[in-house]
């Protein structure tokens, strides 16, 4: 290139001389940087050739020679100087390999990573090797072992590992109740055709009925691994089947995946199955090594449990661990509102006066957002010294004292986890879907996920225990908490959630005193109307934002929430709002979004309608950004799932 560049600068000098210059001149610089080019890397070949000389002598060079394993000198550059005969036959099928990039035989794992690791595992022209890095004083030496066929039978023995599912209908008692005379046995019929045609032929395995509406499922890896690329179809396929009133039938499936033995999947299965469960139902949970779950699913509501058995039976035991107690603590979530104050004050009057052991609830008067609830309180009951702070609480607590959870069941969220630590003897009462970081050492584990509000949950328990305890100050706490998860009896109200509320009204609830306790300050207001004046739709939800960072931000956002539902075409609301270098979210729902799996990507979690989360050290930008990919793959999710 550079001759025909001087041949075309002589002809060119006939014409014009400056362009015969400058062609001249590029010429020049052309054959310059060539024998740059050519310096560099003779250079280059000699040190690679030093480098082989320097690693390996003669007689080591014969012995690898011999090596079985494939083995190859590389310089410090990457270069490949030297290769034994084993690897030039099966790694460059006797072709060229002197000078070439090493990396070519590694991809996608780099050099600092063979030399790094203690054994980097490569793939290579269909074949599985693991290579080990060894330094030397000019160079290293690589060393490829060809473990195709282990790794062939230790991926065969891992798809191939035995998984122990337990399947239930778990709406089967709701759906024959609505149907007709002889609908029961055609829904149960059909249910268990979509669970055996999914066992059989999706599955690989088999199903066998262990007791009405309870079915075992014996599957392998593979095929689980499967059935989440599909999303478990058997969850629509399910729901397909309808009663006579159109109620759609559900199926909750727990699934224990890698275990060593098949029972302990049997056992995780269970576990699984308890999860999805307490989530709701109409889901499959996957538990894995290291308790972590998968789940898939849960896009319909929790269906209303009418039988109160379990309930009488939960407070005759409750009963009964309250009187071999020295004292009772009652405490709720952190930033406790309405519901957890409410829940908690009605467990309290019913220990304290209807079974008379003393008794106290744990608070952060500082923190919580119930301040009016809390005052009349403590104006009501001044003798009794109802709140008291977790270091008392701490102070106080021995071996024999009982600690009431209520309104959370994750061992993030509660008031004191000192106190949960401090305190063996633990009850949780709790009507949000199930985390995975639930407290699992709690002698009663009362959960209802269909359940409006801790405070339905504690009346119905109350009634049980001493109803005549209640009072109209606790039946009205116990009413602002039903009416704030309820949204003034408007979202998540069931039959229960009626029944309840009467009893309360029959105590001495006055409305008009509970409808005091949701009173604003004007700047309260003010901040709520902000935050809904700057709201946006996106794809039926509405967001809204605020950098602020003040006290009562709690109040205004979660209002905001609430208030942002009641505008035409919104399915669902987000507010994010600032606390410190963390920003909050409180979401909510008319019923036809799921805001708890949505929040649950970013940690938080909730119920069907509403839910919360906080993201750490985040911008206000990035925040909104990462809701909005969430809900650009939770909503493609739903709809997918009808």
């Amino acid at each position: 290139m550079a001759a025909g560049m001087v041949v075309m600068a002589l002809v060119t000098y006939r014409y014009n001389k400056v362009a015969a210059a400058v062609e001249l001149t590029a010429a020049g610089l052309s054959l310059l940087s060539l024998l740059a080019s050519d310096i560099l890397y003779r250079r280059n070949v000699s040190l690679a050739v030093k480098s082989a000389k320097r690693v390996l002598t003669a007689e080591e060079r014969h012995a690898f020679d011999e090596f079985a394993l494939p083995v190859a000198v590389v310089a410090p550059a990457g270069d490949i100087v030297w290769a034994n005969e084993a690897f030039i036959s099966t790694l460059c099928s006797g072709g060229e390999y002197l000078g070439q990039d090493v990396l070519r035989f590694i991809y996608p794992k780099t050099f600092r990573q063979v030399m790094g690791e203690k054994g980097a595992a490569v793939s290579y022209r269909g074949r599985e090797y693991t290579v080990y890095g060894v330094r030397a004083k000019d160079g290293f030496i690589l060393y490829f072992v060809d473990d195709t066929y282990f790794k062939a039978i230790h991926k065969e023995y891992r798809e191939k590992k035995t998984v122990v599912g337990i399947a239930v209908f778990d709406n089967q008692e709701e759906l024959i109740r609505n149907s007709p005379g002889g609908e029961d046995s055609r829904i149960t019929a059909e249910v268990e055709a979509v669970l055996r045609r999914w066992a059989v032929e999706d599955m690989g395995g088999f199903i066998r009925r262990l007791s009405s509406g309870r079915y075992l499922v014996l599957t392998d890896d593979s095929h689980v691994e499967a059935a989440k690329q599909r999303r478990f179809r058997v969850l629509d396929d399910v729901r397909e089947v309808k009663s006579a009133s159109g109620m759609s039938a559900t199926v909750s499936i727990g699934l224990g995946r890698g275990a060593d033995t098949a029972a302990e999947s049997e056992r995780w299965s269970r576990q699984a199955l308890d999860m999805a469960l307490g989530r709701g139902g109409d889901q499959v949970a996957v538990k894995q090594q290291g308790d972590t779950y998968e789940f898939f699913g849960g896009q319909s509501k929790g269906v209303e449990k009418r039988d109160k058995v379990r309930t009488r039976v939960i407070a005759a035991t409750l009963s009964d661990h309250v009187k071999a107690s020295d004292r009772v603590f009652i405490m709720g979530h952190k930033n406790s509102d309405l519901d957890s104050v409410g829940a908690a004050v009605g467990m309290w009057a019913a220990i304290r006066k209807g079974l008379e052991k003393p008794a106290n609830i744990v608070i952060h008067r500082g923190q919580t957002l119930a301040t009016p609830l809390v005052d009349r309180v403590d104006a009501a009951y001044e003798d009794e010294h109802v709140f008291i702070s977790p270091m008392e609480a701490l102070q106080t607590a021995t071996e024999r004292s009982l600690l009431i959870v209520v309104d959370t069941h994750s061992v993030n969220f509660v008031e004191s986890s000192e106190l949960l630590e401090r305190v063996p003897r633990i009850v949780v009462i709790d009507h949000h879907r199930m985390m995975v970081s639930h407290i699992k050492n709690a002698l009663i584990f009362y959960h209802e996920p269909y359940a409006s509000s801790a405070s339905e949950m504690v009346t119905e328990l109350v009634q049980y225990i001493r109803g005549s305890a209640i009072d109209g100050v606790d039946a009205e706490a116990l009413m602002a908490g039903i009416a704030l998860d309820t949204k003034n009896f408007v979202l998540k109200t069931g039959v229960r959630t009626f029944e309840a509320s009467a009893f309360l009204r029959r105590r001495g609830a006055d409305t008009v005193t509970v409808k005091k306790l949701f009173s604003n300050t004007l700047d309260n207001y003010k901040q709520k109307a902000q935050l809904v004046s700057s709201a946006e739709l996106y794809k039926g939800c509405a967001i809204a934002t605020s950098n602020w960072d003040l006290d009562d931000m709690r109040i205004a956002a979660a209002q905001a929430a609430d208030e942002l539902l009641s505008i035409q075409g919104v399915r669902a609301s987000f507010v994010l709002y600032r606390v410190g270098t963390d920003v909050s979210i409180s979401a909510r729902s008319l019923g036809d979004i799921n805001v708890q799996l949505i929040l649950e990507e970013f940690g938080g979690g909730g119920h069907f309608t509403m839910a919360g989360a906080q993201i750490k050290n985040i911008s206000m930008s990035d925040a909104r950004r990462a809701l909005v990919r969430a809900l650009d793959v939770k909503l493609a999710e739903m709809e997918a799932q009808g």
